[in-house]
């Protein structure tokens, strides 16, 4: 096993080399089987999800008015150069660890860590925010039928009121349960055909699209203007809103990386790559957009800043079994992505206990369900948790950050091993030389400039809440790589990655990741 770019007794920079990461991937006989055609049905599939149920009400309500169509235009720049980017390095390494692999093969340990964690927020805070727009979608369909909700079991203990987070008395129990309920079926471990994939897609898609439709008949005008409402200081409405807002729904492309991941598979990775990432980015804009301008004209831009705003607007068009029809379709494609987001978080965590990163009880598989089931369990418990205590404000702002981020690292990444191992051998390589990765650097702190600013701003003026967390699991994630990373890991200790049972063959909750993928955009 051979390492590089450490000094003697300091392994934070050490790397995995790249014939090792490849050799690893072995395993997997992998069929070129997908043209562009079925990659950008592929990324529609991951791309649309819970951010377009979720986030839209709130950057509208909170930051952009009307003018939060423009808003998806600036995240979907955000998204095609790292996109880009992630096709490349998954052509050249096609494994499952996807970009905390790629960080250890070129930035190093410490890098690789730093990717992991922030994984932690794309996927495992990402499922509590899910769970928010989850209990919020059940609740307004249980009211169609009459049947209420306390309050105090949907409300996250920490709320937003008048731009301030205020501690309330009740917690989102309701979105907890959902968060352990899925944790339950992971543990058992579920397979999912991919037939039951293709039903949660088109009931996805079909959803946003009959919503469109119906909804296109009870526009108001009037509720479009001013388009760009004027600047009420700081990132509220104007030109700033915009980008602040783009920096919400930038939520709702999280996903999009799942094609890059499936480039070992391609017909032809040089044409159907960039094909199936630009094609399901422009197709899934372009729903957002419409989805977008529906919401705002149907109803009042500042009255949208609800855990379930879709079902809002299906309730003031009047609609009975309409809006039943849609609350149906979203609570049932929500549930899909919690599952698949919670299933997402395990592996990463899996990949890491097994270099050592993390405590082996991660990497320990059941002997009946052959399922990574006491990290499963744990992180379950942790997720759930999240989703009672903390409200979507705070929870998609920390996805979005910890997303940009990523992406700014792979970005790094490319342009590291294009500089050091120019002779690799690269299925796809990202067009534009060295202007794609710096561009897709560039859109990242786009994307990630508003959000520090605004925790800055919160924190001048006394609230300290979203710093706080933020601070807090800045702090925690490298107390913990100090505390045990650092000194158990594999790699820097010369030994081989820990090897399982799980190797002998796929589990049957590796199922999730052939069948629905990495839905939870």
């Amino acid at each position: 096993m051979s390492a590089t770019g450490a000094p003697k007794g300091n392994h934070l920079f050490i790397r995995k080399s790249v014939e090792q990461v490849q050799a690893e991937s072995q395993n997997h006989g992998l069929k070129r089987s997908l043209g562009g055609f079925n990659l950008v049905l592929l990324g529609i599939g991951c791309i649309i999800g819970a951010g377009i149920y979720v986030m839209t009400g709130n950057a509208a309500a909170n930051y952009a008015g009307p003018a939060v169509m423009l808003s998806f235009v600036v995240a979907f720049f955000a998204c095609i150069f790292a996109g880009l980017c992630y096709a490349e390095l998954a052509s050249t390494m096609p494994v499952a660890g996807s970009a905390y692999t790629y960080s250890y093969t070129t930035l190093g340990e410490l890098f690789a860590w730093v990717m992991g964690w922030l994984l932690v927020l794309e996927y495992g805070v990402a499922a509590s925010t899910v769970a928010n727009g989850w209990s919020g979608n059940v609740v307004s369909l249980l009211a169609n039928f009459h049947i209420v909700i306390p309050p105090d079991l949907t409300t996250s203990f920490i709320q937003m009121k008048d731009g301030h987070f205020l501690m309330s008395g009740g917690a989102n129990l309701l979105g907890a349960l959902g968060i352990l309920a899925v944790t339950g079926l992971l543990v058992l471990g579920v397979s999912e055909s991919a037939n039951v994939n293709n039903v949660i897609v088109l009931i996805k898609v079909g959803v946003l699209l009959a919503f469109i439709a119906m909804g296109v008949g009870f526009i108001h005008p009037i509720n479009w203007q001013p388009f760009i409402p004027p600047n009420e200081g700081g990132f509220k409405y104007g030109v700033p809103g915009i980008f602040r807002a783009a920096s919400v729904i930038f939520f709702a492309y999280v996903g999009f990386e799942a094609v890059s991941t499936a480039a070992a598979e391609a017909k032809n990775p040089k044409r159907d790559m960039p094909i199936g990432i630009l094609g399901s980015l422009l197709v899934c804009t372009i729903i957002y957009m419409a989805v977008a301008a529906v919401l705002t004209g149907v109803v009042p831009f500042r009255e949208l800043g609800v855990a379930a705003p879709i079902a809002l607007a299906v309730d003031r068009m009047g609609i009975g079994w309409f809006a039943v029809l849609i609350k149906v379709g979203a609570v049932a494609g929500l549930s899909s992505v919690m599952l698949i987001l919670t299933y997402g978080q395990t592996r990463v965590f899996f990949a890491m206990a097994r270099d050592g990163l993390l405590p082996k009880a991660f990497a320990t598989l059941h002997p009946k369900f052959r399922t990574p089931w006491i990290g499963t369990i744990i992180l379950g418990v942790v997720i759930s948790v999240a989703a009672a205590m903390l409200p979507i404000d705070i929870l998609g702002d920390l996805v979005s950050l910890g997303t940009a981020t990523a992406f700014a690292i792979v970005c790094i990444s490319v342009m590291w091993l294009r500089s050091n191992r120019p002779d690799l051998e690269r299925p796809f390589t990202a067009p534009g030389g060295i202007v794609t990765p710096i561009l897709g650097i560039f859109f990242a702190l786009v994307m990630i400039a508003p959000l520090i600013w605004d925790i800055i701003s919160k924190a001048m003026k006394g609230d300290l809440i979203p710093a706080t967390l933020l601070g807090g699991y800045i702090l925690l994630g490298a107390l913990i790589y100090i505390g045990y990373g650092y000194r158990n890991s594999r790699l820097g200790k010369g030994l081989p990655q820990i090897v399982t049972d799980q190797d002998a063959g796929p589990g049957p909750e590796q199922a999730i990741a052939g069948g629905v993928g990495k839905d939870h955009g």
